[in-house]
């Protein structure tokens, strides 16, 4: 997997949460390390990256100015290598009850081997039981002073409040596209494979701000194309992107009141092989671009994703009222389309709604 390969070995290579490492990086310069500390965002998004790299710099023997480990001496190759006893690693969602908790706590209570900190990064800590939970907070509110938490979460608000309120808080945020690119481009120019720019931006698109999920697309498309030269409609063809000229000409079928074009539209794609979910989410994506672009250019300008030539005016083939019911609708029928026993039907149904 390339983002395995590629994962950030220090605070320097890390792509995005600018905010949350320079906190971390101030930590260190002033020497007020925390006890525990909470990780939060979306997947995929850095949050188990940074905690190693946390983990790492703080047994650091030769770390840097910029709180960056060497990644050289014989604490940053243990973790490194997976084999650090001073980082210990605990899935939540699989090891969520009172009992894993107690050996935790037991384990806590033992100075690190390296002589330095011990951390524990608990991912999906909001998967514990309630119990769980609590004899967790009694280790947080009394901590030995060699251990340090890092809670990982992709659902902050189901931690109970007695924990929120004695640990640091960071929330992550979704990379931008750009970022995702960016990084991609990087990878592809080291794995010595060239990939067209619209391809990568195609992924960067379909990711959802999460870089992980990138990179595992990117993975895909090199291993199942085993081309040196891989074209975007490779890519689409590959991980059933659909082409973003795709959205326009849907949309125009629409505002066109074009029934049997826009069904035919649906058709085409479902037989294409196209996740339909994803389609669905990147046409309101663009709906609500249109949108944006009726109410004030100005924001347009400043949001994600690529706004062409040809799009321009596309906003004004409908009167505002139609656009927020055309996204309200196609909302309500990308729900549906999971739990539908036939795919494409929600969306048949949206527009016939919409063009009554």
């Amino acid at each position: 997997m390339l983002y395995r390969k590629y994962r950030p070995q220090s605070f320097s290579q890390v792509m995005g949460q600018t905010h949350v490492i320079k906190t971390l990086q101030g930590g260190f310069s002033s020497g007020r390390i925390g006890h525990a500390y909470l990780f939060a965002g979306p997947r995929g998004t850095g949050k188990t990256t940074i905690a190693r790299i946390f983990a790492k710099a703080l047994n650091c023997g030769k770390r840097k100015q910029n709180g960056d480990p060497c990644n050289a001496c014989d604490n940053c190759l243990a973790v490194n290598e997976g084999r650090s006893l001073d980082l210990i690693e605990i899935d939540a969602a699989s090891n969520r009850g009172i009992d894993e908790i107690r050996n935790l706590k037991e384990s806590a209570m033992v100075a690190a081997p390296g002589g330095g900190y011990k951390t524990f990064l608990i991912d999906e800590v909001h998967a514990l039981t309630k119990d769980a939970f609590n004899a967790l907070l009694k280790i947080i509110e009394e901590p030995p002073a060699h251990v340090v938490f890092v809670l990982a979460t992709t659902e902050p608000h189901k931690i109970l409040p007695t924990v929120l309120s004695r640990v640091q808080r960071f929330y992550f945020n979704r990379l931008t596209n750009k970022e995702i690119y960016d990084k991609l481009k990087a990878i592809a120019k080291e794995e010595g494979v060239n990939i067209e720019e619209d391809g990568l931006k195609a992924i960067a698109s379909s990711s959802d701000g999460a870089l992980r999920d990138a990179e595992v697309m990117l993975t895909k498309v090199v291993t199942t194309s085993q081309e040196k030269n891989i074209s975007a409609e490779a890519i689409h063809e590959i991980l059933g992107i659909i082409p973003k000229n795709f959205y326009p000409e849907f949309f125009g079928l629409l505002v066109s009141s074009d029934s049997a074009g826009s069904l035919e539209f649906i058709q085409k794609i479902y037989h294409s092989g196209a996740d339909l979910e994803n389609f669905s989410k990147e046409f309101l994506e663009y709906a609500r671009k249109m949108l944006v672009a009726r109410i004030s250019p100005a924001t347009l300008a400043s949001m994600e994703g690529d706004w062409h030539e040809e799009d321009k005016g596309m906003e004004l083939l409908i009167d505002q009222k139609n656009l927020v019911r055309m996204i309200q609708i196609f909302t309500v029928a990308r729900t549906q389309i999971k739990s539908s026993p036939i795919p494409p039907l929600p969306l048949e149904l949206a527009v016939l709604e919409f063009l009554q």
